[in-house]
């Protein structure tokens, strides 16, 4: 019998914002407040470089899709109406199919949304960072905590009832005190979901060739058991690393993530990852798209297409792609999804985890692969015992 392929979600990138902030290392290129975007070119090539990749969803329905950037809600309602309906009309959906954009609080983008309500996006991931003026600025953000505040209540009044708040700590001169003050401030506003992580200092971006001054190891842990505590109060429930939702309400698109489901990647330097059968089980490739905005759009004619690069997983490789993913679920993943999404037999990976077992950074569990409250602390060190053992 042939192995069972594992969900699919689809991410589409749009590569243009504003102004690349300092810390941002995602493919973003700033093109300032009043440039005109290319969105009939840009539509058309997302639509050919969805059309290449159809194949390799194997007519699975899409779980959920996940409108990223830069800043998407630089586009129009009108662009996304359309690419949702090209979507739809070469993909099926899943009924409760979660479809989420992510916007910027700015002023410059806040009256659309009731548009991409229309247009048929069900969820809202609002990038606040901090609500406070001295933060952002040293962020680099071009939207103060007056603009957040007006895109949550606008976000509402357009009928959004899920919505995801993107909020930093750990930021250049920010104390316990400060950090929770900006939690206060994304709870009174009730959101469903809060991404609540920690600024690093990430290669090829601003802030690592000019590193700010960021608070003491002291003050940042601190700022961790503070704020997990705060949240939990609220009704938050962590169940990764940094996100905290309300019941039901988890992020369907990075769960599919992180428990190693399978997703086409469309758009300027969007990534993907495919399962295919095979007489094995299955085989499963990484793929990733041309990044440059310009060299994207002229790939829409060119016979390469869209491709930059692609590499299979090798198998002895799998147990740490897969724990890469799972081990920052809080809960984990129940173990028979390590068959079912790779096709290798349990002891594969259970071979990788004993030294990570007896270091107390695994719980001891027979159904599930779940990290120890040490092991989530300290995930790094958790994940190069797999690599070692791999």
């Amino acid at each position: 019998m042939s192995m069972p392929l594992p969900p699919v979600a689809l991410y589409v990138h749009v590569p243009w914002c504003v102004r690349k902030c300092p810390y941002c290392d995602f493919n973003s290129h700033g093109v300032g407040a009043s440039a005109s975007l290319p969105e009939e070119a840009y539509l058309s090539a997302l639509i050919a470089d969805l059309e290449a990749d159809l194949a390799l969803a194997e007519g699975r329905e899409l779980v959920s899709i996940f409108i990223g950037g830069g800043t998407p809600s630089l586009m129009s309602d009108g662009f996304y109406r359309r690419l949702l309906e090209a979507v739809s009309a070469r993909l099926p959906w899943a009924a409760d199919i979660e479809i989420t954009l992510e916007a910027n609080p700015g002023t410059l983008e806040r009256g659309r949304f009731a548009g991409y309500r229309e247009a048929g996006i069900n969820r809202l991931s609002i990038g606040v960072q901090s609500f406070q003026h001295a933060q952002l600025t040293a962020l680099g953000r071009i939207h103060s905590g007056d603009d957040a505040l007006a895109a949550v209540g606008e976000a509402r009044a357009a009928g959004f009832d899920n919505l995801n708040l993107d909020l930093m700590h750990g930021l250049p001169g920010q104390t316990p005190a400060l950090a929770i003050a900006d939690l206060e401030t994304a709870l009174s506003l009730a959101p469903e979901h809060l991404s609540w992580y920690q600024l690093t200092l990430e290669p090829n971006t601003e802030f690592h060739s000019h590193p700010p001054r960021l608070p003491e190891e002291e003050i940042l842990w601190d700022i961790q058991d503070l704020g997990h505590e705060r949240l939990e109060s609220a009704g938050l429930e962590r169940y990764e690393i940094s996100a905290y939702a309300r019941p039901g309400r988890q992020a369907r698109h990075n769960l599919n993530y992180w428990c190693f489901g399978d997703y086409l990647g469309i758009g300027a330097g969007a990534h993907g990852k495919l399962s295919r059968r095979s007489d094995s089980g299955l085989d499963i490739e990484r793929r990733w798209k041309t990044r440059q905005p310009n060299s994207y759009l002229r790939r829409q004619h060119d016979p390469r297409g869209f491709l930059a690069g692609r590499e299979a997983i090798a198998p002895r490789e799998l147990p740490l792609e897969f724990a890469m993913n799972a081990l920052r679920l809080v809960e984990g993943v129940p173990l028979s999804t390590w068959k079912a999404h790779t096709g290798l037999p349990d002891d594969r990976l259970l071979t990788c985890l004993q030294a990570a077992s007896k270091k107390g950074l695994l719980v001891e569990d027979e159904e599930r692969l779940r990290a120890s409250p040490q092991g989530l602390l300290f995930l790094n060190e958790l994940l190069a015992l797999i690599d070692e053992t791999g």
